[in-house]
């Protein structure tokens, strides 16, 4: 099938086997996400966890990459990124294992902590991570495949992500808590280690490859390279730069879309009184729509831009939190989750394309840090803020309000030219 895929895109002999790992890193990503990410705060929920505790599980990583993006942008700049990101990806990903034996370790309140702990320490290797893995994509994916690319690991993310899900909350109500969920973890570590194998397989294409910007530091200094201080470890001329307005709109989109993430499994555990079994389909019904969304993106990007796309699926996200604040059963939650699985396709889809192009091609890392930071800086002020705003609000009038916000989150992304 992927073969046929190729001869229809004309995509070279010579990015196959690259575009292959990519797309076995995604789908084995799929698992991972489908399994122990997915149950992950419906398990603290389940443990007794209050929204605070919830946020914290985010913004505990959130807080980590807020501090150490910027040095591992530098730290990216002077090894080889493909390395760099599968070693990562390694340190980060042992972490998955160590939550399957917590059941056995600590009572409720210990496991709650120490997921919060577990996170804040897995936030070290993530960083480099989350900078390298988009640098080292539009090294590997020449930009004439990049929607191509992305359209169709967006397509086996869905499908593995469906599939692990409705797995997963099967055992999850065959077997007796908290079993159940060590076997989902279980499950996840597997798809991680998965991913990180094809991680290491990956490419950088040679014809499409750039000098290494300390390669050309060593020719002739950049205006980065040859000032002094401070301004020049954080690379702030990049804030100086047209890339500033870029960050300012994905924080704030990237601020809406999490602040609903302490709201989420509370309002679908407390208020909809859902079952694993029923998160389980949910989950599995957003993700058939962001599979059918996913083969359309190509042709969609083609039409419209990665900009245009982005700001009308954020536009579109807003309906998930808004219609969920009015749902009383579970088969509006099921309505609602296949409405989100469609707009999170398309903006999930195009906004790492929206970035990279307006990122010059040889300063990739150092870019890419200060969208890391723009990025963890708004999860962990939404971490918070949606926290207290729902304490203050109520679960069902917040979700409403950040369906507002990402509407003008959208808006914003359409109106920039």
């Amino acid at each position: 099938m992927l073969d046929r895929l190729f001869r229809q895109t004309d995509v070279p002999r010579s990015y196959r086997a690259t575009f292959l790992h990519l797309y076995f890193d995604i789908g084995w990503f799929g698992v991972l996400s489908g399994s122990a990410v997915s149950f992950l705060t419906i398990y603290a929920a389940r443990l007794g966890a209050s929204a605070l505790q919830i946020g914290l599980i985010a913004a505990s990583s959130a807080a980590v990459n807020l501090l150490i993006a910027i040095p591992s942008g530098r730290w990216l700049e002077r090894r080889d990124t493909r390395r760099a990101v599968f070693g990562a990806s390694v340190f980060y990903r042992l972490g998955y294992a160590l939550w399957i034996p917590l059941p056995w370790l600590f009572d409720a309140q210990g496991q709650i902590w120490a997921l919060i702990v577990l996170s804040f320490l897995m936030a070290i290797p993530l960083a480099p991570l989350g900078v390298g893995f988009n640098a080292l994509f539009a090294e590997a994916v020449p930009e004439r495949y990049r929607a191509f690319v992305a359209g169709n690991r967006n397509v086996l993310f869905a499908f593995a992500y469906m599939a692990s899900s409705l797995v997963c909350g099967y055992l999850l109500e065959a077997v007796a808590f908290p079993g159940g969920y060590q076997i989902v973890f279980a499950i996840g570590f597997f798809g991680a280690a998965m991913s990180s194998l094809h991680l290491y397989f990956i490419r950088p294409q040679r014809e499409d490859a750039l000098p290494h910007p300390s390669a050309l530091a060593a020719d002739s200094p950049s205006p980065a390279s040859s000032a002094r201080g401070l301004a020049s470890v954080m690379r702030l001329d990049v804030l100086r730069g047209p890339f500033r307005k870029v960050l300012i709109l994905l924080f704030f989109f990237h601020f809406s879309h999490y602040i609903c993430t302490p709201l989420y499994p509370l309002y679908n555990v407390n208020v909809l009184n859902l079952s694993d079994d029923h998160i389980g389909i949910g989950t599995a019904l957003f993700y058939l729509t962001v599979l059918i969304g996913s083969v359309q993106l190509h042709r969609i990007v083609n039409h419209l831009g990665h900009r245009r796309v982005t700001g009308w699926g954020v536009v579109g996200m807003a309906l998930y939190p808004a219609l969920l604040a009015f749902s009383r059963t579970v088969w509006h939650y099921y309505a609602v989750s296949l409405i989100g699985g469609f707009t999170w396709a398309l903006a999930g889809g195009a906004y790492a394309n929206y970035i990279l192009e307006r990122i010059p091609p040889a300063d990739r890392p150092s870019h890419l840090a200060w969208y890391n930071v723009a990025l963890n800086a708004a999860i962990l002020a939404a971490s918070f803020f949606g926290t207290a705003l729902g304490n203050w609000t109520g679960l069902a009038t917040a979700l409403f309000l950040s369906g507002l916000l990402r509407l003008l989150a959208g808006i914003m992304i359409l109106k920039r030219e």
